[in-house]
């Protein structure tokens, strides 16, 4: 029997992603309408809409429903805001990112990756997007700055660079800490160099390349 998208689509909206406190009218309108199944590979369409981290290959994976749509919240975008995206993994987050900003700069360090994304972003129609293939902690720099700032991979610490490319006023959405327990923070950047932190939910993600906790060695 043939799924109904359509209504798998309604369901992860109201039974899981509205009762974990996501009640933004903008994000839960752009969960209803990107059609996540085209952002998942072939065999895994009838999954797009389960409760789980579904993998992307390279050792990554797409993030929960539920985590996506506190995320977009978290960052209370706006239609004038510029909006950088470290890992683009599907390009799902991404499209929605797009659908609530002015556009997207989205980065990621497998090309594989970008090469998929930008097909699927077409097909959705999302042109507001420019895509990189690029290594975020040592070696990626950005033309300007952003007024948000999301990472969709773990990292240790949170490098100074990522705080450094936020304008005044701007928010950084990150995942730090050690796995299995990470904490997912949104740093709002005050200016003079002050950044308010505030923890926002626990979770568990790969690392960002270069960004592991440090090799402890056992004698």
């Amino acid at each position: 029997m043939a799924m109904n998208f359509e209504q798998a689509r309604q369901n992860m909206v109201e039974n899981q992603v509205r009762p974990w406190e996501v009640l933004d009218g903008r994000v839960l309108d752009v969960l209803s309408s990107v059609r996540r199944e085209d952002f998942v590979a072939a065999e895994h369409r009838k999954l797009a809409f389960a409760d789980l981290c579904l993998p992307l290959g390279h050792g990554e994976v797409m993030m929960k429903p539920v985590v996506e749509g506190r995320v977009l919240q978290a960052l209370e975008l706006t239609p004038t805001d510029h909006v950088l995206e470290i890992g683009t993994g599907s390009g799902f987050l991404t499209a929605c990112l797009a659908k609530l900003s002015a556009g997207v700069t989205s980065l990621d360090i497998h090309a594989d990756f970008i090469a998929a994304a930008s097909e699927r972003l077409a097909r959705a129609g999302v042109a507001n997007v420019k895509l990189e293939v690029g290594e975020a902690i040592t070696a990626w720099h950005p033309d300007g700055l952003f007024d948000a700032l999301v990472v969709t991979g773990a990292v240790y610490q949170i490098p100074q660079r990522f705080l450094s490319w936020l304008k005044p006023g701007g928010r950084l959405l990150v995942v730090r800490g050690e796995s299995p327990v990470q904490q997912v923070l949104l740093l709002t950047h005050e200016g003079n160099g002050r950044y308010r932190e505030e923890v926002l939910f626990e979770t568990d993600l790969p690392y960002l390349k270069h960004a592991e906790p440090p090799r402890r060695f056992v004698f």
